[in-house]
């Protein structure tokens, strides 16, 4: 690979110090270098004057004209003064984290800052802006010189590594250098998707001659990077079907019993159809890997269930993982309803229980006399061991780390594994971070169901609400009630559960109302909630602790205050906690007036929307990837330029091409497919070992 191998401190303007600085940044080689992208690009159309500034996001490029000391007064602070070039004047302020930044302007100075300009007493000022100091003068900005803005933090400030400096740096290299750029897609990739030269795409993300261009180097490499992640996920799901896993018979006796005498209820299609996917992976004698996709209430535990039953029926064990204790302490229960007419001993696992308790469990996983066992992180702690456990199943497995489900999974030889989630995943999502999985889709609900009622009420009509609770407990059916926290803040004026509970108390004087959040000692939480499922409590005032796992199908209102405060996914499970019988069903959004443009927005749509996969599409949309899962640990690469919601179409194309390339040459063996070859091994699947043995 060339250049891209070679390490960055002997290039100009670099040196060891700068170097490790990089090296923090994930900027290891000149590869890494040239990949370190652009977070966005000042040219003409993007650079706003004084004067027409009015109060939205801006970058106002000027020169800095008074760099002062601190200045006291009720708030400290420190300010900088610009003039643009059209003569206008702005402060910008630090309040709070200016110790690095005080020493960073000089008169004279070239500065762009970007931020939310603020009027007071007729001055206009930005605080707390993002800066990149320019090494460009004023008159060359204007003439359709597009100039780069990289990412920064203190590491890299401490170091001299601003933007300027960066540009420079790879300045030199790519001038130096830029014919070495090695070509990592083959000539007929590039052909068939209309793509640049990957040295010229390269030289144009950094340094753009005009936004055509520039908009080219970006689809160039936002294809490149979505392509050799999905091969990345194909080559790992090759591996994982070399592995061997335990054959099971799939028609034994308790498997049979489950479903023709246990089960009050025939399964759906969805149900079916999944687990004759489980079937079929577990007769190959090769390791299952299998995502079952669900909304909430589908019925995925059924399924599971069902496959763990075809471990138990040939004398092996299953292992049942999940996120939260309260979570651990439901699906227990659920298996022990279901499985003690078997015969089948289930126990639970968790971190807070008595010593001789665990020592008693520990002892029967080893021994074989625990067939399955239910637990939380508590499951692949070094101190558990199985006889022989050969299906994990992993509830809500986005929650987990990649590294955490394969300490699970190295508990047996090969077991094979379940994975479930309630959170649907787009397909632009399955494709870019679940390629690697064989996935089943349960689309369907239980019958008798009805679509549960949602509606989007403000203080004013608080009445409404209360209205529809009593007209339910009258019937005789549940109420939950949640929050998002505890206990009153004095820095919000969100309403708490704990005052809730008390305020619910006084207004259901004729029913029992009950608390639980996760504060609380586990025994609490499960009596709680016991009570609640035994109709014993009528209101259930929660926190987000009932966002999964408790399964009362006489409950059909679901009052959520603060309902602008939650994720969209987040209300839809919790709406989920409800519509599980035959009544109609209803979600109250409680929603503050002070609610953001965006709030509204995700609020409307689940108005609107009752499908959990439509649902998740609008929840990407609307969030983002970064976040659509929070911190997941996936342990595969983050995308440095492509976004799986802007760039959908790139993402089709991209499989659309790993799949024309797997069809041609899997192993990758033809001689116009070595560099590719090459380039995938070193940058992908040799960082990504880690990933691939755990997976």
């Amino acid at each position: 690979m060339g250049l891209f191998e070679e390490g960055i401190q002997f290039l100009k303007g670099v040196g060891p110090y700068r170097a490790a600085a990089f090296n923090e940044s994930g900027v290891a080689n000149c590869h890494d270098l040239l990949h370190f992208f652009p977070r966005r690009y000042l040219d003409n159309s993007s650079i706003t004057r004084v004067s027409q500034l009015n109060g939205e996001p801006a970058t106002i490029v000027g020169t800095v004209i008074a760099a002062g000391e601190v200045l006291g007064g009720r708030r400290s602070r420190y300010e900088v003064t610009v003039r643009d070039d059209g003569m206008g004047r702005i402060n910008m302020i630090w309040f709070h984290g200016y110790g690095w930044v005080k020493n960073r302007f000089s008169p004279r100075d070239r500065v762009a800052f970007h931020g939310r300009p603020n009027r007071f007493n007729g001055q206009w000022s930005m605080v707390h802006p993002e800066f990149d100091k320019l090494d460009e003068v004023g008159p060359q900005l204007s003439t359709g010189r597009i100039i780069a803005l990289y990412p920064g933090g203190i590491k890299l400030d401490r170091a001299g590594l601003t933007s300027r400096t960066v540009r420079r740096i790879i300045y030199e290299l790519i001038k130096a250098r830029g014919w070495d750029i090695p070509q990592v897609l083959p000539a007929w990739i590039q052909t068939e998707y209309d793509l640049m030269e990957g040295h010229v795409a390269l030289r144009a993300i950094h340094f753009p001659k005009n936004q055509s261009e520039l908009h080219r180097a970006r689809t160039r490499l936002k294809f490149e990077e979505l392509f050799f992640l999905q091969l990345l996920l194909k080559h790992i799901q090759k591996k994982r079907k070399l592995r061997l896993g335990v054959k099971l018979t799939v028609e034994g006796a308790k498997l049979k019993q489950f479903i023709m005498e246990v089960l009050p209820f025939t399964l759906t299609e969805g149900q079916r159809a999944a687990l004759r996917d489980i079937k079929k992976d577990v007769q190959e004698g090769r390791q299952m890997h299998r995502l079952i996709q669900g909304d909430v209430g589908s019925g995925k535990t059924v399924v599971a269930v069902a496959a763990l039953l075809m471990a138990v029926d040939d004398g092996f064990q299953g292992a049942f993982m999940v996120p939260t204790e309260v979570l651990a302490e439901q699906q227990y229960k659920s298996l022990v309803n279901y499985l003690e007419p078997l015969g089948v001993n289930v126990r639970l696992l968790v971190g807070s229980q008595r010593t001789k308790e665990r020592r008693d469990i520990l002892s029967g996983l080893s021994q074989g006399t625990v067939d399955i066992v239910v637990g939380t992180h508590a499951l692949f702690q070094e101190s558990v061991k199985f006889k022989q456990l050969v299906l994990a199943v992993i509830d809500e497995q986005h929650r987990f780390g990649v590294r955490q489900r394969g300490e699970l999974l190295a508990k047996g030889n090969n077991p094979h594994a379940l994975l479930m989630t309630a959170t649907p995943i787009p397909r632009s999502l399955a494709l870019t971070r679940y390629g690697d999985l064989d996935i089943s889709l349960i689309k369907d609900l239980p019958g008798g169901r009805r679509p549960i009622r949602t509606r989007l009420r403000s203080e004013k009509r608080r009445g409404e609400m209360h209205d529809l609770v009593s007209k339910e407990l009258a019937k005789g059916h549940q109420v939950y009630i949640v929050y998002p926290q505890v206990e009153e803040s004095e820095m919000t004026d969100l309403k708490d559960a704990q005052r809730g509970f008390e305020e619910w108390k006084k207004r259901c004087p004729n029913f029992r109302t009950a608390l639980v959040h996760g504060q609380m000692p586990a025994d609490e939480k499960e009596r709680a909630m016991n009570d609640f499922k035994a109709n014993l409590v009528q209101v259930l005032v929660a926190t987000t602790v009932i966002e999964v796992g408790v399964d009362t199908p006489n409950a059909t209102v679901m009052v959520i205050e603060h309902a602008e405060r939650f994720g969209l996914s987040q209300l839809h499970q919790m709406r989920g906690r409800v519509g599980r019988g035959t009544a109609q069903s209803y979600c109250i959004l409680m929603a503050s007036y002070a609610k953001s443009a965006e709030a509204k927005v995700r609020l409307r749509a689940l108005e609107r929307i009752t499908d959990g996969f439509k649902i998740s599409d609008e929840d990407l949309r609307l969030r983002g990837q970064g976040e659509f899962f929070g911190t997941r640990q996936s342990g595969l690469p983050d995308l440095r330029i492509a976004d799986i919601v802007e760039d959908q179409t790139i993402v089709e194309q991209a499989n659309s091409a790993v799949a024309t390339l797997v069809a041609r040459d899997a192993d990758l063996e033809d001689a116009d497919h070595q560099p590719m070859r090459q380039y995938f091994e070193q940058f992908y699947v040799a960082r990504l070992e880690g990933f691939a043995k755990a997976g």
